[in-house]
């Protein structure tokens, strides 16, 4: 079991980019978004409320740790590969802390959309995929960096984030906002951007029209995200070129 999720995650690890956003619009096609809870649209309100903040909470911790002690979660060649163990800055309180925060950001989608089930199996399909992939990279770092890697392994968890080793995991550093923002423009947008258009279908499936009103306003918001991302990028490369 644990080598075909090595398998598992590997895959995943490859193709999650393009695989992720067809998981969840299939995921969202199960069923409509919920409107009420126990009859009460005040209780779906304040639901609606939690899964943003557990979204952007994911979001935050993801910015913590690039703030810190960035690390590239890409690989090379759409493989697992990293070119030294990074034990430092949050990764010093939590092995994955970078998957914790996608993991947060899935169970706010879903419990944004907000059916029992969809809601459910989205979460155990993410935890179990996130699962698969660190099970690969962990393989892939007990191999190339050994014992060094079985005692980061003993010393630090996997998934819960010990808040009482962030000090000396950080002393001596300083949080870089700038980094934390040009560094994961892509997965801010894309939240965002998930988080607009969930809240848009539900509600367009609250009434059998959408009213122009409604979609003003979401439809602004995307593209302004989209348009600052793009911006972003395209600094970026230019900045690059230039360096280069």
């Amino acid at each position: 079991m644990h080598k075909t999720m090595i398998e598992i995650g590997n895959f995943f690890f490859k193709f999650r980019n393009k695989l992720f956003p067809v998981i969840v619009i299939a995921l969202f096609a199960i069923a409509s978004p919920t409107h009420t809870i126990l009859g009460s649209e005040d209780n779906a309100t304040t639901k609606d409320i939690i899964a943003i903040i557990i979204a952007l909470s994911g979001l935050a911790i993801r910015g913590w740790v690039i703030g810190y002690a960035y690390i590239k979660r890409g690989g090379m060649n759409k493989k697992v590969y990293a070119e030294n163990l990074v034990t430092e800055g949050i990764f010093g309180i939590c092995r994955n802390p970078l998957y914790v925060g996608n993991v947060l950001i899935y169970i706010g989608v879903f419990l944004l959309h907000g059916d029992p089930l969809v809601a459910t199996l989205g979460i155990i399909v993410f935890l179990f995929i996130y699962q698969c992939i660190i099970l690969a990279e962990e393989a892939y770092l007990a191999d190339k960096f050994g014992v060094g890697y079985q005692h980061y392994c003993a010393d630090v968890p996997r998934w819960a984030l010990r808040l009482n080793l962030l000090k000396a995991s950080t002393e001596g550093m300083s949080f870089d906002t700038r980094k934390a923002i040009m560094k994961d423009y892509s997965t801010i947008a894309t939240t965002l951007v998930m988080l607009a258009l969930t809240l848009l279908y539900k509600q367009a499936t609250a009434s059998a029209t959408l009213k122009t009103e409604t979609f003003i306003p979401f439809a602004v918001f995307i593209t302004v995200i989209i348009c600052c991302a793009l911006a972003i990028r395209v600094w970026k490369k230019k900045s690059s070129t230039q360096k280069a």
